[in-house]
């Protein structure tokens, strides 16, 4: 879901050096109600932040990354990218599940790119790729065979691989510490 309702949202992203207090606490109101919630959207917002060096909107940052992935935001795009075969919510699952369990994983405050990060680093894709494919509800309840597994595997990962390149497009560098 887009918001540009009330126009402000073209107002407060259209030049990140010169934000004011009233845009920078609308921004910060934005995200604290989830009134943002597209990746383009947050990132345009984190942008505008990193331009300012002001401690008071990490909080504000990070939680919405973590609302965005958490509320299913993060596969609610991905899987408008993948409509040939729809992403992996486990995938992500296990994901965030590493996430969590990686003592590296301070090193930044931006939940969705170290999920999106954690998925090509663990090469997830190929794994649920498989597991999607070796499933029998996706040869109409009959035994698949190895070939057609296979075929069905490198379909999923090449449509999945291609989609989570998109969303790391957004980041010209990775948001690290």
């Amino acid at each position: 879901m887009l918001l540009h309702t009330a126009g402000w949202y073209n107002r407060i992203v259209r030049v990140y050096t010169d934000i004011s207090k009233a845009e920078k606490s609308q921004m910060i109101e934005a995200l604290n109600s989830h009134r943002v919630n597209t990746l383009g959207e947050l990132r345009r917002i984190e942008k505008a932040f990193a331009k300012l060096n002001s401690p008071d909107v990490a909080a504000p940052m990070t939680a919405a990354w973590s609302y965005y992935v958490n509320s299913h935001g993060l596969l609610t795009e991905l899987r408008g990218l993948t409509k040939n075969y729809p992403f992996s919510s486990e995938c992500i699952e296990e994901a965030k599940r590493r996430v969590y369990a990686d003592p590296e994983s301070n090193r930044s405050w931006n939940f969705c790119w170290l999920v999106l990060n954690k998925i090509q680093q663990d090469q997830l894709l190929a794994y649920y790729a498989q597991h999607q494919a070796s499933q029998p509800a996706m040869w109409g309840g009959r035994a698949p065979s190895s070939d057609g597994v296979t075929q069905l595997k490198n379909a999923f990962v090449a449509e999945w691989h291609w989609a989570i390149q998109q969303m790391l497009r957004h980041w010209d560098q990775p948001p690290c510490r």
